[in-house]
């Protein structure tokens, strides 16, 4: 009985705040306060690292509750959760488990995950290990009827702190040849993050179309990785130069490092998911909340500035 009460004070909380696409959600919560606090009068609950997060300034026109912990322990989470009717989670996949069990056993009545498209890989670590973890949190939710949403971004850019377009650009700015496999021709879909924030806060705002619903939520255009590294080096004024492995040479290489450092190095599934093309359609989202997400072609050019402005170099002509 107490934990029913406890949902009275209709509280939102959130994992991952201080991420890009977090900071990205946290900014389109403040534009709407109005319509959050109304959805929420028992506040906002950031539920924060105590060593890697650094929560400063985000969300400063809300009554904030911040805790401070870790998303492994069950503890933690059982006090964080008290009295919460919603959980926005961007922390990661990796945490799900521990979170679900953990709403289930507070009375939360809803939860929207950030997954991963990584669920669709064919290759048994990253696909496997994703599709169990979504298959547990499904169990959980429909056995307590918490209304799940689950959000499925493909690879994330706009910002140097990405791991994965940031150090493309890296690359071609400072490589005299790019390294690739099969040429790069195999097509990849990124999504910036700001549409992910966008998305997040447009799925928080219409339970009645998004619960109990899974979207992917992809780029605004399908492109080749070779194409993408073109890109980056027009705004960089560097004419690209490409050396192509076949991918059987590079995954032996990955073997034989993987030999040679006696698994402490193993490459060998990244080698492989990196030929793998990963475009997903996002037909559904578009439908049901308005999702409409930039093009590679047209958001790049923000992150090379970026990237210039670290590095000193924002006085070379971008074009």
């Amino acid at each position: 009985m107490k934990g029913v009460l406890l949902k009275m004070d209709e509280i939102l909380a959130i994992t991952g705040i201080t991420g890009k696409s977090g900071q990205a959600f946290a900014y389109c919560l403040e534009k709407h306060q109005d319509v959050i606090k109304s959805m929420f009068p028992g506040g906002i609950r950031l539920l924060l690292h105590k060593e890697r997060e650094r929560d400063k300034d985000i969300l400063t026109c809300f009554d904030i509750e911040r805790m401070y912990g870790d998303l492994e322990d069950d503890l933690f989470l059982s006090e964080a959760l008290l009295g919460v009717d919603t959980i926005v989670h961007i922390a990661g996949i990796h945490w799900s488990r521990e979170l679900t069990t953990a709403a289930a056993s507070q009375f939360v009545r809803r939860m929207i995950m950030v997954h991963t498209t990584g669920i669709y890989s064919k290759y048994k670590e990253a696909g496997e290990e994703y599709r169990n973890i979504d298959d547990f949190v499904y169990m959980m939710c429909k056995g307590k009827n918490i209304v799940l949403t689950i959000l499925r971004p493909t690879m994330i850019y706009g910002t140097l702190s990405d791991r994965n377009v940031a150090s493309f650009i890296r690359m071609v700015d400072k490589l005299p040849f790019m390294p690739v496999v099969n040429n790069a021709q195999y097509e990849l879909q990124p999504v910036h993050y700001k549409d992910l924030g966008q998305a997040y806060y447009d799925v928080l705002v219409s339970e009645k179309i998004t619960g109990g619903h899974d979207y992917i939520l992809s780029g605004g255009e399908e492109i080749t990785l070779r194409d993408m590294l073109i890109e980056m080096g027009a705004y960089l004024s560097k004419k690209m130069r490409f050396v192509s492995v076949p991918f059987p040479v590079a995954y032996a290489l990955a073997w034989i490092l993987y030999l040679i450092t006696a698994g402490r190095k193993d490459y060998r599934e990244k080698v492989q998911r990196l030929c793998e093309p990963r475009v997903y359609p996002h037909e559904e989202a578009t439908r049901d909340f308005g999702y409409s997400p930039r093009t590679f072609r047209s958001a790049i050019g923000d992150e090379v500035r970026e990237y210039l402005k670290a590095t000193g170099k924002l006085d070379r002509e971008m074009p």
